[in-house]
């Protein structure tokens, strides 16, 4: 699992029938290289631009063999650190790179575009490659996201955790996963950007790629003017299920603000979006915050002090909050190879339960 923020390969070994979870293997990451991320910006830089019904950028081509070599490259040395092969894995679930996200209208079906060269990742780790997951979602009028909480309510199952409960990833986006009583009882959507505006500043500024530790927001005060610029969407007023691109909002509100004020407001501004998300859901036990975000000390006492139940960390819940992404896309990998649902009407707005992705199978053994 590579994610918007462009920082690493997530990688988890899971044992599981894509149904219950058995056991955890090991979990890691690789940095992305700067040439990668580079030619991955310029493709999401372009794939904003496309029109709909143009021939793709010529760039996805390349962006999608960068990422592919970026994920054999780190599979590798993962599989090697860890005395696995080829013959120890079923399956491998790959994510691809979005570049692109755009929500259904009632006019028109959404969009997304995840790149990577699935075949090439197969070829080069000797492993089938589940991948793909999100299109077929989309094409039956779904969002495409949030596909993670069929994974989330399995984690709950697995943890004994009373229900309902809830999760919330905090990666670029922000999304919430509602567990009900009955753990099939999904409801999920995006609630708003969570460090991908963030980073973007931070980075904007030339002050790093983000706010270690919310050191940043904490040394800031929150513009009242220019949060209420950014809650001034409709977005929030939307029923869910709900779907969000990064680049959806922009930075423009806090442009004239210092460093430290704007990552404080855009900081609140997430805090806020997920308190506006909680009123879409019933009231679970606790909160389980998993991603990036939750090393934000800022952020997670922003969402303690705004949230009306108990916040915790992934790691509270026996959980391995840097693996979680990578994980689910293993669960959604075995998932997707029985022919099991991975998206619902509660979680993307489709009309029925529906499974989703391709395989790739290693040349070799094809």
């Amino acid at each position: 699992m590579s994610g918007t923020s462009l920082d690493a390969v997530d990688m988890a070994v899971l044992e599981t029938d894509g149904e219950t979870i058995q056991g955890f293997g090991p979990a890691g990451e690789r940095k992305l290289s700067s040439e990668t991320r580079e030619v991955v910006l310029e493709a999401t830089r372009q794939a904003l631009a496309w029109p709909r019904g143009e021939p793709e950028p010529a760039v996805f081509a390349d962006a999608a063999r960068a990422i592919a070599d970026e994920h054999i490259a780190a599979a590798r040395d993962f599989m090697a650190a860890h005395s696995l092969t080829a013959a120890d894995l079923d399956l491998a679930g790959f994510h691809g790179q979005t570049v692109l996200h755009e929500r259904p209208t009632p006019e028109r079906i959404g969009r997304t575009v995840q790149l990577g060269d699935a075949q090439r990742l197969a070829d080069g780790l000797g492993v089938p490659v589940v991948y793909d997951l999100r299109k077929a979602d989309v094409a039956a009028g779904g969002e495409g996201a949030p596909l993670a909480p069929a994974y989330h309510a399995a984690l709950a199952r697995f943890s004994g955790l009373a229900r309902p409960a809830a999760a919330l990833n905090l990666g670029g986006v922000a999304n919430i996963t509602l567990i009900g009583e009955d753990a099939d009882d999904l409801k999920a959507f995006d609630t708003g950007p969570a460090n991908g505006m963030i980073d973007l500043l931070v980075q904007e500024r030339g002050a790093g790629r983000f706010d270690d530790g919310g050191r940043l927001a904490m040394a800031g005060k929150v513009d009242a003017k220019a949060l209420a610029q950014l809650l001034d969407h409709g977005y929030f007023a939307a029923r869910p299920p709900k779907s969000l691109d990064r680049y959806d909002f922009s930075l423009e509100p806090v442009r004239g603000l210092s460093l430290e004020d704007a990552a404080a407001t855009l900081t609140a501004f997430t805090v806020e979006t997920v308190r506006l998300g909680a009123g879409w859901i019933k009231q679970p036990t606790a909160l389980i915050v998993a991603g990036g975000g939750r090393h934000n000390r800022a952020l997670m006492a922003g969402l303690k002090s705004a949230l009306p139940f108990e916040v915790i960390s992934s790691e509270d819940a026996g959980w391995r909050g840097d693996s979680i992404e990578a994980e689910a896309w293993a669960y959604l990998a075995a998932r997707s190879a029985r022919g099991l649902p991975i998206s619902y009407p509660g979680t993307t707005g489709v009309k029925a339960p529906l499974t989703g992705g391709r395989t790739a199978h290693p040349k070799s053994s094809s």
